[in-house]
């Protein structure tokens, strides 16, 4: 059996798209709780999308998920990665507003992307902020989804590929958004 370089790390793109999402959303400002909240709800419409195209769902208003800035900061409603995600408010502040209005927790998003990386979601989460580091906050967002898919694992972009594991390389991590 050929091991992964020490760069790499067997994981669904999931956890690395919501670890990657509440990175960029601290950067926007946000709390890390409700980062974690907010980047459940894009990893949620990214997963839903590719259901769409994998047509294991019907086809819904994707267009209402992808809004410009101006549109998104009308009412009580987050722009994260080009997603608008609806806010409601609960003791510890603004959190992603799930149906019914209820608050969507921070700590099983937590759970999940740190049983997803393990021991080592601190090295992945630091490559991840030193990244977000070297944009602006307003640009981050902007460019965020792009640079993501520059390091994303890769995994079968087809049904059989759907939940399946690649490998995430810190590598891409690091070089993500810097010209060749």
């Amino acid at each position: 059996m050929t091991k992964a370089p020490p760069s790499t790390i067997k994981v669904n793109r999931a956890p690395v798209l919501t670890l990657w999402a509440a990175v960029v959303a601290e950067r926007q400002g946000y709390p890390p709780e409700t980062a974690l909240s907010l980047a459940s709800a894009v990893a949620g419409t990214a997963a839903r999308a590719k259901a769409r195209r994998l047509g294991l769902v019907e086809e819904g208003n994707a267009a209402e998920e992808r809004v410009d800035a101006a549109s998104a900061s009308a009412g009580n409603k987050a722009l994260l990665l080009g997603r608008r995600i609806p806010l409601t408010r609960d003791d510890g502040g603004a959190v992603l507003a799930e149906g019914g209005g209820m608050p969507a927790p921070a700590p099983p998003v937590l759970a999940y992307v740190t049983k997803a990386f393990g021991k080592r979601l601190s090295e992945v989460r630091k490559a991840m902020e030193a990244l977000a580091d070297r944009y602006e906050p307003d640009e981050l967002n902007r460019v965020g989804f792009r640079l993501y898919k520059e390091f994303r694992p890769e995994v079968p972009a087809d049904v059989q590929g759907w939940g399946a594991k690649g490998l995430l390389d810190l590598e891409k991590i690091r070089a993500a958004g810097r010209d060749p």
